[in-house]
């Protein structure tokens, strides 16, 4: 068997610079935005963390790097992912939450927002309630808040349909990395046209994304952590420690919430985000017109209009 791609394919060129930062006990890549005309020195500007979803890299945030200003912009590559390592186990909700808190220590600061995507987002949400005095705002793309979405799926066809097959389907051993991964990763590839609008599926963006997302889930062990995602998200359910982490989620948060969701959005429907209300009473709850399940790479304009508002509000 071939081995697949060196982990450094992740390392695109743009507008921003790779660091590889060591935290909770493993090394993170990250992409930072280079500054903008005027800005302050990276350390005197408030720090600002973009979390990827599933199948991704921090290349899914390359509109949010170049658009996003006054802040330290940074997009990691979540554990597992892209060039960041990939050990056999940590992918739960503490753990994860330790991650990002270890990563805003790393980066020399007292506190960031979070911004993610899916499950980018459900991290989000739990850094914010597992180490609130390092959160200031959390901003979220289509990631409800964990408990909403476990209900909406439980309780409604419509929501149980779209998330609990590919959920299940997951857990099963290594027939579903051979599925994401095989010719070329076109598995991957079907996912995310499933989740997406046709106007972004035609577009010159998607051509260039997808070709990056297939090669980054063929390097060696990347489809399989991008699995254990799933298959804790549903195998906790079961276990002591995920009815422990829901209780410690099961309460409202006292920081800013900005939530955007694509109201074609076929994955996560309305009623989770709906429920999500109940966890972040005074959030802000955006609906970006046209877009699917990936809001900030399908309408990237409008969702810089709307986050760079939000972390002007938070920093200012």
């Amino acid at each position: 068997m071939a081995a697949g791609p060196d982990p450094s394919v992740t390392r695109i060129a743009g507008p921003w610079r790779h660091l590889d930062v060591h935290a909770n006990g493993i090394r993170f890549q990250v992409a930072e935005a280079n500054p903008k005309p005027n800005d302050a020195p990276a350390h005197q500007r408030p720090l600002v963390i973009l979390l990827h979803g599933f199948g991704s890299f921090w290349w899914s945030w390359r509109h949010q790097l170049r658009g996003l200003g006054g802040a330290r912009v940074v997009a990691m590559d979540l554990r597992g992912y892209g060039g960041s390592d990939k050990p056999p186990r940590g992918y739960d909700g503490w753990t994860l939450a330790g991650d990002t808190a270890g990563l805003i220590r790393a980066l020399g600061h007292g506190s960031a927002t979070l911004i993610g995507h899916a499950d980018g987002g459900l991290v989000c949400w739990a850094t914010s309630v597992l180490h609130p005095r390092l959160v200031r705002a959390i901003g979220l793309v289509s990631s409800p808040h964990p408990l909403a979405l476990r209900r909406a799926a439980l309780t409604r066809r419509d929501q149980g349909s779209a998330l609990l097959g590919s959920l299940l389907s997951y857990q099963v051993p290594m027939r579903p990395e051979r599925s994401l991964t095989r010719h070329d990763a076109a598995g991957l590839e079907a996912v995310i046209r499933n989740r997406a609008s046709g106007k972004w599926l035609a577009s010159e963006d998607f051509s260039e994304t997808i070709g990056h997302l297939r090669q980054a889930i063929q390097i060696p062990g990347a489809a399989h952590c991008a699995l254990e995602y799933q298959r804790w998200a549903v195998r906790s359910q079961f276990r002591s420690e995920g009815r422990r982490f829901m209780r410690a989620m099961d309460r409202p948060l006292g920081i800013p919430v900005l939530h955007l969701r694509g109201d074609t959005d076929p994955y996560v429907l309305p009623a989770p985000v709906a429920r999500s209300r109940r966890y972040a009473p005074d959030g802000r709850f955006v609906t970006l017109p046209g877009a699917g399940h990936f809001g900030h790479e399908e309408a990237p304009t409008l969702a810089n209009e709307h986050l760079q508002r939000f972390l002007d509000e938070v920093n200012g």
